[in-house]
């Protein structure tokens, strides 16, 4: 192995360990970032599930060109169905980005203020969240009101909460992890609030506000609010690492969609074509135009890469607990943009 080769590794095992919290670099990830890029998505996709993924599905939308779609591995590992790219898929926390939206409407409609402070939308929670009277709502829309996240509970994963008001009390009686404005801390307990709110003034589910002022106007028929709204089958199922359960079964109250639904989404999002007058400079303000997912058995990354004006979306359905599988999946839909990218400038080329 020669010197360049040798420092080339060092250095893919120095940025990998800066990731997040791994002890060690599981050398497959290693493996994963050096090895030569293959000509087409549907190799790396092949590819990857080497590295221990059940199932991959992911969809390219390039302006100007039909959209594309991939798929590998298993939908259902028990059943032997193979993976395809039309399955609906547990999109996690990529469902922030809808809450997000629906509130820029309803700021703009007059509904919410961003301004107004949690203690005034939720008298009840005074005492019970720490700066109740301090924090605001586009605080909590930006995760910088210092509530704490209720996944960081130590029982949260041990003892899974089996209703929304349970989730809640995780997060509820604890020092705020810092001052409002003061810092950014994710946490999920802000849109669970900030979905509790939407369906207090609306008086009715967000999913159906959602539904009617975003999925229908975009003519996105496959994005749904719940388990309950699906056909089971239609799921792609869920696995964790050393784990025989499919955890598609499991209810968690988010979104699911397919690839193709939340990709029109994302492009409508950065486009703003998902916006009436006034809503763009509001959600601007507040979030982000790109977001990723995690649940047990659910990786998504939902991204718009505007030098090539192109959205990917990259969904797995294999987690672990060392999280390794993260980074390996950030790895692979890196390369895919890679490739997609080397294909385009290449195309450029040809037409020149």
């Amino acid at each position: 192995m020669t010197k360049k080769k040798i420092k080339q590794i060092l250095r893919i095992v120095f940025i990998l360990a800066s990731f997040g919290s791994l002890y060690f670099v599981p050398w497959i990830l290693v493996k994963a970032w050096i090895l030569p890029l293959p000509d087409t998505v549907q190799e790396q996709l092949d590819e990857a599930i080497g590295y221990g993924f059940d199932g991959m599905i992911v969809y390219v939308d390039q302006a100007g060109k039909p959209p594309e779609f991939y798929a590998a591995g298993w939908h259902d590992r028990k059943n032997k169905i193979p993976a395809y790219p039309q399955a609906l898929f547990k999109i996690a926390s990529i469902t922030k980005l809808y809450i997000a939206v629906a509130t820029a409407k309803l700021v703009k409609a007059g509904h919410l203020s961003l301004d107004k402070t949690l203690a005034e939308y939720f008298p009840e929670l005074v005492g019970r969240i720490e700066n109740a009277d301090k924090i605001t709502l586009k605080m909590m829309l930006q995760h910088r009101s210092g509530i704490p996240n209720f996944v960081d509970h130590p029982d949260y994963w041990a003892k899974p909460p089996q209703s929304r008001q349970a989730t809640l009390e995780y997060a509820l009686d604890l020092p705020a992890d810092f001052e409002p404005g003061e810092d950014y801390g994710y946490s999920n307990t802000n849109y669970l609030l900030i979905e509790d709110l939407i369906d207090k003034i609306l008086g009715y589910p967000h999913q159906q506000y959602i539904k009617e002022e975003i999925l229908n106007p975009l003519g996105l028929k496959n994005t749904f609010g719940s388990l309950h709204e699906v056909n089971i089958d239609d799921v792609m199922s869920g696995y964790y690492v050393g784990v025989d359960e499919d955890f598609k079964y499991q209810n968690t109250g988010l979104m699911l969609a397919t690839a193709a639904d939340v990709g029109i989404f994302l492009r409508a999002l950065n486009d703003g074509s998902v916006f009436n007058e006034g809503e763009q400079e509001i959600y601007s303000s507040i979030y982000v135009y790109e977001h990723t997912g995690l649940l047990v058995g659910y990786q998504s990354i939902a991204k718009y890469h505007k030098d090539m004006d192109m959205v990917v979306i990259q969904f797995n359905n294999t987690t672990n607990f060392d999280g390794y599988n993260w980074n390996l999946a950030e790895i692979v839909n890196n390369r895919i943009v890679k490739i997609l990218r080397k294909k385009k400038t290449h195309s450029n080329a040809y037409k020149k």
